[in-house]
């Protein structure tokens, strides 16, 4: 484990779902010289190794966090991009079953739920209904 890895993995903990920039930022707090490769390259072999979990809800970079080794979800306010993290709620990993398997040996579900978190959702400059409609 290279002191830069080990940066970046401690900046992924402080900041759950973070971006790259964010953990970009985070690192130069402790390794003021890192260059932006080295953290890029740290979180590949991280999300590589299974130490951290890669995200990337539709129309966001990619997000990175290291709760892993669950079939955990998430909740995504489509005002302000606020990630929480949301539990399966029934049965073992996954917490859900295709319609039709194709043969598959189904290992995941990714499931993301869209909304307003509670604070956007009370302010009077939330989004428009045409901003709250799915992306096609």
């Amino acid at each position: 484990m290279t002191k830069q890895r080990s940066a970046v993995l401690d900046a992924v903990w402080d900041h759950p779902h973070a971006d790259t920039e964010t953990v970009i930022n985070s690192v130069r707090e402790r390794l003021p010289s890192v260059s932006h490769q080295a953290v890029y390259d740290s979180l590949h072999t991280l999300t590589e190794v299974g130490l951290v979990r890669c995200i990337q809800p539709s129309g966001s970079v990619a997000r990175y966090e290291r709760r892993i080794g669950d079939n955990h979800h998430h909740l995504v306010c489509r005002s302000c991009n606020l990630i929480v993290d949301v539990d399966c709620t029934i049965g073992q990993a996954p917490c859900l079953t295709p319609s039709h398997d194709s043969g598959f040996i189904v290992e995941q579900a990714e499931i993301t739920f869209w909304g307003l978190c509670p604070e956007c959702a009370g302010s009077e400059s939330g989004p428009t209904d045409s901003d709250l409609s799915p992306a096609v």
